[in-house]
């Protein structure tokens, strides 16, 4: 689709300052920094450090938010089932893993070293294979050997803590003593057709990227043509604001293209998200900061408070640049919550109820990472928020199971997105050809 302005044509895929992107689609400056704030369109700085937006992201909010559907149902997606296995390591309490069965894979085993996680995974799925304990011993001894080119995929969402041990940021050298190590082992042990490791964002900028293009490297050393891609789980059918790094790995004797879930034109809030939510444990505010809590609106966070109030509840952090928007935040019912963290409690993340004056309680909690309700979650009260909280959404999950099992089918339907493969040696050449034009100048 073509936009006019002015004399000009501007294509959907244009990156364009606010005000040309106001222009373009007849919408306020003030309506896009709203959805902007609210995480449905996302922008990034450029050279001149202005904010640019693609048109067709504020297209496909404008189309949604001017139409007259009704609100976005909340539901646990569901598929039929397909011969596809997967081993799944790092499982935590089974985000991923329930996502992955309910898109139709197949689960062979879990693999997970928490003994509350473990404990929640055998409580809900008595069938499955457990395995509970380190996984550095697995592969020590050799335990996935068994499986060598006799399961479709490996996948794990191998934990960030991994990193700070790889050299207080210095970068993964060999990547030996990381989780992400273990997990490349796992690899090449079962020699699975696709390899899926799963992180937080910020994997993009560790060690200014160093530590992302490591493990493609290694990825590639392995025998995997490796893609990667950040994926936004407000726009698959989960009432969140998450945003997860999915790395994807074929194996280089297989030819399919990287599939990844095309995002939808809507986004599930709270207030649907809630719907008949049953009763749950939960925490509680002390009445100190209860009476703080309940100056907030829905919506709102510390900024809301009267100034008085407001320096006294940050205290030094009053006084720092930065907005701090996570603190003393009470979530809206008419949007996704935000990103979800161990404990809903926490100062500086902060997600307390929309009317309630309270923490969001567990079940509340599970919704947001859209598990079903009678996934029942082991150990004391902390221990399930820090289950949930470190969690794959399920949804999130499912739509990633659903591209598997179609690249693994030999589809390409249409509600996947292909994301090109470039060989890293091409890339390699083709800066070593350059260098050596500028050395010859």
């Amino acid at each position: 689709m073509l936009y006019a302005r002015g004399m000009s044509l501007l294509s959907e895929e244009d990156e364009v300052t606010i005000h040309v992107a106001a222009e373009a689609l007849d919408v306020s400056v003030d309506t896009i920094r709203r959805w902007a704030k609210k995480g449905l369109i996302k922008s990034r700085r450029s050279e001149q450090n202005h904010r640019l937006f693609r048109l067709s992201e504020i297209q496909r909010v404008q189309n949604k938010t001017g139409s007259s559907q009704d609100e976005a149902e909340f539901k646990v997606l569901k598929s039929k089932k397909t011969k596809h296995s997967v081993i799944e390591l790092f499982s935590g309490c089974g985000g991923m893993a329930l996502g992955f069965e309910n898109s139709g894979l197949k689960t062979e085993l879990v693999s997970e070293i928490d003994k509350n996680a473990c404990a929640t995974l055998k409580a809900n799925r008595p069938k499955w294979d457990v395995w509970e304990g380190d996984i550095f011993a697995y592969n020590k001894e050799g335990a996935f050997d068994k499986f060598k080119d006799k399961v479709d995929v490996v996948a794990g969402g191998f934990p960030c803590q991994a990193f700070s041990y790889a050299g207080n940021r210095r970068g993964f050298g060999e990547a030996r003593g990381t989780l992400f190590f273990e997990f490349l082992e796992v690899v090449k042990s079962v020699r699975p057709k696709i390899a899926i490791g799963e992180n937080v964002k910020g994997l993009l900028r560790h060690d200014e990227g160093r530590t992302l293009k490591t493990m493609t490297t290694l990825l590639e050393a392995a025998g995997y043509r490796t893609v990667y891609k950040v994926v936004r789980s407000q726009f698959l059918d989960v009432p969140q604001k998450r945003e997860r790094i999915f790395i994807m790995g074929i194996r280089k004797d297989l030819e399919m293209p990287h599939l990844f879930p095309q995002e939808k034109d809507y986004t599930v809030n709270l207030r649907q998200a809630f719907k008949d939510i049953p009763e749950s444990v939960g925490q509680q505010y002390p009445e100190k900061k209860a009476a703080v809590m309940k100056l907030i609106p829905a919506g709102g966070y510390w900024k809301d408070l009267p100034i008085e109030l407001q320096q006294e509840y940050m205290g030094a952090s009053f006084y720092h640049t930065g907005g701090r928007t996570g603190m003393a935040r009470r979530l809206s019912y008419d949007e996704p919550s935000l990103t979800l963290t161990c404990s809903p409690a926490q100062k500086q993340t902060e997600r307390a109820h929309p009317e309630e004056n309270r923490p969001l309680n567990v079940r509340e909690y599970a919704r947001i990472q859209s598990f079903p309700d009678e996934w029942d979650f082991s150990g004391g009260v902390g221990q399930q928020y820090k289950q949930i909280g470190n969690a794959v959404p399920v949804n999130l999950a499912y739509h990633m199971g659903k591209c598997i099992a179609a690249m693994l089918d030999g589809n390409t339907p249409d509600f996947a997105e292909i994301i090109p493969y470039i060989d890293p040696k091409e890339v390699e050449e083709a800066e070593t050809e350059a260098q050596l034009k500028l050395k010859l100048k």
